[in-house]
């Protein structure tokens, strides 16, 4: 009967037939001594758990919380106060994610109380803050979290980033309108907020290599070449590239830059790294050596090891995520134990970033809660079928495919 009950709660709220609570919710917003903001919203009748989001990659000044998740109407309707922090720093937070999450847990039980279980929740890089959080953190008894679209390889996504940003500048040196500086580092010192070149201009330089913001038809036979070229060595979508440049350019110069982070040290590179077999990536790229001082601090924050103890994860990816690649969730899968991890990828006709429908999302998070609750361990195919149960049987709202194949990171990001 419970299980009816929900079923036909979440097909209301999802098919837009959900009735407003009229009940009051104990907001808290705030700031702590870290400098992160944090936003806590605890329902009238609470069940004694919380739930912490964690939000994307976002090199935004710092400032109040706006997002809660996209599930946070669904939980606060199922009793879970829901907490959120802007992270203290901006872009690779992981340097300082821990305290974040410690801080606002300190003002969570302050305020209300130790809550009985934390749940923890987050989208691309709130997908690795998450993984942290349950490796790192100790804020009290995290028993699931549901990282979605995660960067859940950690500090090796700096190294598809270091790829990109050199590959450009090897197939973009025969058009000098092309030129953007910094090379190895992304952009040159300091890095944000005073970067010596715009979005605006790195838009234009890409263009003027690769034709991507000309119509086709105008496009040159080597801006045509160009691309065809960067995009078989990057294995990016064509409609990524300005996102996935952006990254490694602005994102990573602040990871370098940032005194607080790699402050000026090389902790990534690619000096004996094969790209074409000795071919023209191979002859023409800028080589770079590391320093192991700055390695090992992006490792420390952070890459995961699989330690989560008895914490139950279900994971949620999009099979054609060009900003945040599918083989993410192969590289988690390696060293968290099976016991411990579901993953479900959905079957995706294009290329998003996140691009998960409500349903999708909701299966997802009810599957862990039903496992957190005692049930079994849940199935990407059971995750699939509570979508299709919860969407109605709505055409194109539940694209898992338990029979994903996830490929090998090396496949997409050289090894080093």
């Amino acid at each position: 009967m419970k299980r009816t009950i929900l079923v036909l709660a979440l097909v209301a709220l999802f098919l837009g037939g959900a009735a407003s609570s009229s009940r009051a919710d104990t907001v808290l917003t705030g700031n702590t001594d870290g400098g992160a903001f944090f936003k806590i919203v605890v329902p009238t009748v609470w069940n004694g758990d919380l739930v912490i989001w964690n939000h994307g990659f976002s090199l935004s000044p710092v400032g109040p919380v706006s997002d809660l998740g996209p599930l946070f109407a669904l939980q606060l309707s199922e009793g879970y106060a829901v907490a959120a922090s802007s992270y203290q720093q901006i872009g690779w937070s992981l340097f300082k994610t821990k305290n974040d999450m410690q801080n606002m847990v300190s003002v969570f039980a302050a305020n209300f109380g130790t809550p009985n279980h934390v749940l923890v929740n987050g989208a691309s890089l709130g997908g690795i803050v998450t993984a942290h959080v349950v490796e790192k953190a100790n804020i009290g008894n995290v028993v699931g979290a549901y990282p979605i679209c995660g960067a859940l390889a950690g500090s090796r996504n700096w190294d598809g980033a270091i790829d990109l940003r050199l590959t450009y500048d090897a197939v973009c040196a025969n058009t000098p309108a092309a030129a953007i500086p910094g090379g190895a580092t992304g952009l040159p010192s300091p890095g944000f907020p005073t970067y010596p070149f715009t979005q605006t201009q790195m838009a234009l330089a890409a263009n003027a290599c690769m034709g991507i913001l000309t119509p086709v038809a105008f496009r040159t036979p080597l801006q045509n070449a160009n691309r065809a070229l960067f995009l078989a060595t990057t294995q990016i979508p064509e409609s990524f590239i300005l996102q996935d440049l952006g990254f490694g350019l602005f994102g990573y110069s602040n990871l370098i830059w940032d005194p607080a982070k790699l402050n000026g040290g090389q902790g990534v590179g690619n000096a004996n790294v094969n790209y074409d077999n000795g071919g023209f990536i191979d002859t023409n790229i800028q080589r770079v050596s590391t320093n192991n001082g700055a390695v090992n601090r992006l490792e420390k924050y952070f890459t995961p090891s699989g330690n989560v103890g008895d914490v139950k994860i279900v994971s949620l990816h999009t099979d054609g995520d060009g900003l945040v690649i599918v083989e993410n969730e192969k590289e988690y899968a390696e060293v968290v134990p099976a016991g411990n991890l579901t993953t479900a990828i959905v079957d995706e006709s294009g290329n998003s970033h996140c691009g998960f429908t409500g349903p999708e999302t909701a299966a997802g998070w009810e599957s862990l809660r039903g496992w957190v609750a005692g049930g079994s361990q849940p199935t990407a195919a059971g995750i699939q079928g509570l979508c299709g149960v919860i969407s109605g049987g709505a055409p194109g709202q539940c694209r898992i495919n338990p029979g994903f194949v996830i490929p090998d990171m090396d496949g997409r990001i050289r090894p080093r």
